[in-house]
């Protein structure tokens, strides 16, 4: 297998196609009765994925570049109305690939994996907050990387050292990134049976918040909070913590998550997703591939 953008479409395909003619019920509800879509569910998650890797934010651009670029893989394009309405209801099928390409990796049960969270800011003017279908979902909170306030949410992500997403949740700004923590540890598969190192930062802390990793099998490599006695592995920290710092900046930089644009629950989540999955997408196809770089993007890109 080669390692650019044509192959990366036709393995993502050809998985998710078998995926989804093996287990049906991963697609969105269809009427049985009715016309046949032109575009498969298969096509359009791969669409989606190659729109983040290829770093567009905007679906109509995207459409008008597919139709111009990408008729070899894409012999019929949806309008941008049906693109953009079907591909919202994609989001249990892209969650549900998510999981199944990160399975089929190496690196899926690496015993070290790193976690913390970033903000998704959603808003900035006063009056699109306050008219805004996120109200209530999304809030202010405060990012300490750029030492400012922030109206929106938080992506929490557990992933491997090679960056490769294990768990993740989207939460309100202010979420407890400690309670959001334990509860994917308590229900995501992929997690179970304990036995593995996660590093975090030092707001992970609490007496009975590392209690409770250790009963399900963790330990965990914090930095020393200030006045803290010095931590175990406290050598391994820096570097290996770095990690999470990347695969972030990949999200948001290389992968536009900085500018997702989402306006409605479904419109944001499913852009995070789009995100997760491109990642996860370029990861396994590196990894089946043999490349030195499993998170590197640049054969993808351009």
């Amino acid at each position: 297998m080669d390692t650019d953008l044509d192959t990366l479409a036709t393995a993502l395909y050809v998985t998710l196609d078998d995926l989804l003619k093996r287990h049906p019920e991963l697609a969105p509800w269809r009427p049985a009765v009715g016309m046949k879509p032109q575009v498969s569910d298969a096509e359009l998650v791969t669409m989606a994925v190659l729109s983040a890797v290829l770093g567009f934010d905007d679906e109509a651009r995207w459409v008008r570049h597919v139709r111009a670029n990408l008729r070899h893989l894409f012999p019929y394009v949806p309008h941008q109305p049906g693109y953009n309405k079907r591909v919202r209801r994609l989001g249990p099928t892209m969650l549900a690939v998510i999981e199944h390409l990160a399975a089929d990796t190496s690196v899926a049960t690496d015993d070290v994996l790193v976690v913390d969270s970033t903000p998704i800011e959603c808003a900035r003017s006063r009056d699109t907050v306050k008219r805004s279908d996120l109200a209530g979902w999304a809030e202010y909170g405060y990012s300490a990387s750029h030492s400012r306030y922030f109206w929106g949410l938080r992506l929490h992500l557990v992933t491997t050292l090679h960056g490769l997403p294990v768990a993740f949740a989207l939460t309100g700004a202010k979420a407890d990134e400690r309670t959001v923590l334990t509860d994917l540890i308590a229900t995501t598969p992929a997690l179970a049976g304990g036995g593995r190192t996660l590093i975090a930062d030092k707001n992970y802390y609490d007496r009975e918040f590392e209690s409770t990793l250790a009963a399900t099998g963790f330990t965990l490599l914090r930095k020393a909070r200030t006045g803290e006695n010095p931590r175990p592995g406290a050598q391994f920290f820096k570097p290996l913590r770095q990690t999470i710092e990347s695969v972030f900046d990949t999200l948001k930089g290389q992968l536009s998550l900085e500018r997702h644009g989402g306006r409605t629950q479904a419109g944001v989540i499913v852009r995070v997703l789009q995100r997760l999955l491109a990642l996860t997408t370029a990861i396994w196809h590196n990894d089946h591939t043999s490349q030195p770089v499993l998170r590197s993007l640049t054969a993808y890109d351009h």
